[in-house]
């Protein structure tokens, strides 16, 4: 059998639907593969290294100090302890106009630190670096390759830190535990934990994270956990090899989500070329089978037979395809894998697997309903060629290969609702084009009457415009396949294009590009003055650290949540802050703003401004009673209305706000924002040499880093782009060979009844302008719905409707469709009548 099905696949090569099934394979399989060999190698990365991303067996993580008695537990458990202090703050080099300013990321650690991994240290930059033996002497510090370069600083120059003056002793290379810099935004900064206390930088409103890293014996390391995790109270968490560095995890199940959701669409494109090829492997071969049937083929040998040579050629196609996506998987390390500070080791051989699974069960789910039709061919087609294939079982054929490729959808999404969404997205859009293609060709057809120009195009035109209507099911086919394709195109190019530019309009020009926090109440007026005196005009707000506790009498944790944000929120600080006016860029979306009494309310009467997005994620609406730990008081206000944010305004917003009376006398800094023109940038060294404990935070330069992080994503994203879009041209060519074939007889017919060449040319070509105009349409439009609601539900900003968009698509569609369709058709044209007649319908 399996020879015979090897004769047979060598056979029916020659043919062009077998080839297009192999490269609707290949391009899905190797598309997936791409991203499965990538993801693979992250995370067995993770996996092996995932105690020196922590840099420990397990990482205490607080808001505030850990008490000195944990460390002592776990040092009479024969345990290892270090405690490190990671901030954010400003650092300056040189004086007077040589001085240079950089926030960076400083990290104070204890001289054991690392537990597990080791840090690598250069003696200057561009110079191979070595391991580090211990940590920064007291004095010195050690600064990364990025925060050197900012600040011009070799080793042995002075850095000022807060009220502290160290020496750089070294450049600092690797960092276990630092992770991924897509949240290291700053460059780092090493010190010892000694030297902290004289740079006074932790006060009030400092964001601190307070860390204990312990290493020793597993099993010690186990029983430490379970004991220490019911003591755990607000502010603090642990994490340890299996749930640590959740950011990277995130931030990598993320990108490899926009992966994934990429080969969805891959898949999808590539279905639909497999079943319009399967559809015409089908149509060429019901002769053959109709002969072997009178030869003695049973219907259950036949199926048997195809079956396996569609096994074979799944095989090859799928084995291709690893191939390809292995080769195409450097591309995405070369782009990716610089998110993770450790290497990545060779990939497994379960993505080629699942790779090879993948392309059989797209291969069967939408091949198998045509072939079907095979095995019940009837014998009497030898005699009777006008039979056509039989329709027994077809419907239900058609929705079990739907249904298996749902089961494939969910399978590579990898998850619920990204499966849904996709499978959802693809039944809707195939059921409207469909529904709109039918429309338009009924009309089309309908309005071929009003065609007059010049006789003789006349008679093409009508007769192209009816032939649409009289093949009605197979010009749907046709629309609805190349629609899918132009639509992903489209997607790729103009409305990807429209929604970066929205998004770059978005932001004022003139929005704030600085930031100052930790600003203490005594130095308010002085920067204020500082600031008028530079032409700027500041405002400046106070920020009061508060953990929300209650809602509506109601204890809240965590643990009260399954949404990841709502945990993060719920499980910090706020910074919560006062206001009498609604500030600018913020609107009301639900309830009031304060009324003059509620600025003279505290106690049972304080009132609270809370912003829409934070009360959607937690649950909240107007009228809910809120408490708020701050400064050890517990403090209750109730919700009075609900503020739509305009973040874009780059302004100092806060997610609640109340009147100035409800937090008077707490302890709070301040924050500001403004812009700073770039011929006035040395005034941010003035403001950190005058006020050396605040922190610049220059958004501009922040924003472009994040840029060059995610344009990193967006090329990886884009380069897998190239594999939907190759699936795009193999539907293309797909619809067109299918429609080409098609006409094969009927030309002959048309051509032996006297038909000039020249009236069925102008025929075809019509036809094919036509079902290429509508193509454009339909896919023009699903673009902009696409693009309307990714502007609004995921980017959040207004993009305006590209209405040209419309009227192109249509034009393109057709000069596109007619110059392909007329290649594919002209050597039927050139054919002899009598070959063609010979040949059959099929």
């Amino acid at each position: 059998m399996l020879s015979f099905a090897w004769r047979m696949l060598r056979r029916d090569a020659r043919g062009g639907e077998l080839r297009l099934l192999a490269a609707a394979l290949v391009v899905a399989v190797a598309a997936l593969t791409a991203v499965g060999f990538f993801a693979d190698r992250v995370r067995q990365a993770l996996d092996r290294e995932s105690h020196q991303l922590l840099g420990a067996d397990l990482l205490l993580t607080a808001d505030h100090p850990w008490p000195e008695k944990l460390a002592g537990d776990a040092r009479a458990r024969g345990l290892q302890v270090v405690e490190t202090r990671t901030f954010p703050s400003m650092v300056t080099r040189g004086e007077g106009d040589e001085l240079r300013a950089q926030l960076a990321e400083i990290k104070a650690v204890g001289t054991t630190y690392p537990l597990r991994g080791a840090l690598r240290i250069a003696p200057a930059l561009n110079v191979a670096d070595a391991p580090a033996v211990g940590v920064p002497g007291p004095g010195t510090i050690w600064v990364d390759e990025r925060l050197a370069s900012s600040l011009g600083a070799r080793v042995g120059d002075p850095i000022v830190v807060g009220q502290s003056t160290l020496r750089v002793g070294a450049v600092l290379t690797l960092e276990p535990d630092r992770g991924i810099n897509f949240f290291s935004v700053a460059p780092r900064l090493l010190m010892n934990l000694e030297d902290l206390p004289a740079t006074a930088l932790l006060q009030v409103g400092s964001r601190v994270a307070y860390r204990l890293l312990v290493a020793g014996d597993l099993s010690v390391v186990k029983r430490f956990q379970r004991e220490v995790e019911p003591q755990l109270v607000r502010g603090q968490r642990l994490e340890d090899p299996q749930n640590g560095r959740p950011e990277i995890r995130t931030a990598l199940d993320r990108a490899q989500k926009f992966l994934g959701l990429s080969a969805l669409l891959t898949v999808v494109l590539a279905a639909v070329a497999v079943a319009l090829a399967s559809r015409r492997y089908v149509q060429r071969h019901l002769d053959p089978c109709a002969v072997m049937r009178c030869l003695g083929a049973t219907q259950s040998l036949l199926l048997r037979l195809y079956l396996a040579q569609f096994v074979v050629l799944g095989v090859l196609a799928a084995a291709g395809g690893c191939v390809l996506g292995y080769l195409a998987h450097f591309a995405l390390h070369a782009w990716l894998a610089q998110l993770l500070a450790t290497p990545l080791p060779p990939p497994g051989l379960l993505p080629a697997a699942q790779g090879v699974l993948v392309g059989l069960l797209l291969l069967f789910a939408c091949a198998v309903p045509p072939l079907l039709q095979l095995k019940r061919v009837s014998t009497l087609r030898v005699l009777r060629r006008e039979l056509g294939s039989p329709r027994v079982g077809l419907l239900g054929g058609y929705l079990s290969g739907f249904a298996a490729l749902a089961v494939l959808m969910f399978w590579v999404a990898g998850e619920i609702a990204l499966g849904a969404y996709v499978v959802a997205g693809f039944s809707v859009a195939l059921f409207v084009f469909a529904l709109l293609a039918r429309i338009v060709v009924r009309l089309a057809a309908a309005a071929r009457g009003g065609v007059s120009a010049g006789r003789s195009a006349g008679i093409g035109w009508r007769y192209g415009l009816a032939s649409l209507e009289r093949r009605a099911s197979t010009s749907v086919v046709q629309i609805v396949a190349l629609a899918l394709g132009f639509m992903a195109l489209l997607l790729l190019t103009v409305t990807r294009g429209d929604l970066l530019d929205a998004w770059q309009r978005a932001v004022p020009p003139d929005a704030p590009n600085r930031f100052v926090v930790n600003i203490q109440p005594e130095q308010v007026e002085e920067v204020r003055a500082l600031m008028v005196a530079q032409g700027l005009s500041p405002e400046l707000a106070p920020m009061i650290r508060g953990r929300l506790t209650t809602i509506n009498g109601v204890e809240v944790s965590a643990a009260s949540y399954t949404d990841d944000r709502a945990q993060r929120l719920v499980d910090r600080e706020f910074n919560l802050s006062v206001r009498a006016d609604l500030p600018e860029g913020n609107r009301l979306s639900a309830g009031r703003w304060f009324s003059p009494a509620d600025l003279g309310g505290k106690g049972a009467s304080a009132v609270a401004s809370v912003e829409e997005g934070l009360a959607t994620t937690l649950g909240l609406s107007v009228g809910d009673r809120l408490e708020f730990v701050v400064a050890g008081d517990r403090i209750g206000m109730t919700v009075v209305g609900l503020r739509k944010v305009n973040w874009d305004t780059m302004r100092a917003n806060f997610f609640v706000l109340t009147p100035p009376v409800v937090l008077d006398g707490y302890p709070a800094s301040w924050i500001t924002s403004f812009y700073l023109s770039p011929e006035k940038a040395d005034f941010v060294n003035r403001l950190i040499r005058e006020f050396p404990n605040l922190t610049v935070i220059d958004v501009a330069a922040i924003l472009r880093q994040l840029q060059a992080i995610m344009e990193q994503v967006a090329r990886a994203v884009q380069f897998v782009f190239l594999f939907t879009l190759a699936a795009g041209v193999i539907v293309l060519y797909a619809a067109l060979a299918s429609a080409a074939e098609e006409r094969r007889y009927e030309l002959a017919v048309m051509r032996a009844l006297g038909a000039r060449r020249e009236q069925l040319r102008r025929a075809l070509l019509a036809e094919f302008a036509a079902i290429g105009a509508l193509a454009g349409l339909i896919a023009a439009a699903g673009a902009i719905g696409v693009g309307q609601f990714l502007a609004r539900q995921v980017f959040r900003f207004e993009v305006e409707v590209n209405l040209w968009l419309l009227p192109t698509a249509t034009c393109c569609g057709a000069l596109l469709v007619t110059g392909a369709g007329w290649l594919a058709v002209a050597r039927l044209l050139r054919t002899a009548p009598l070959e063609a007649l010979r040949g059959g319908s099929s």
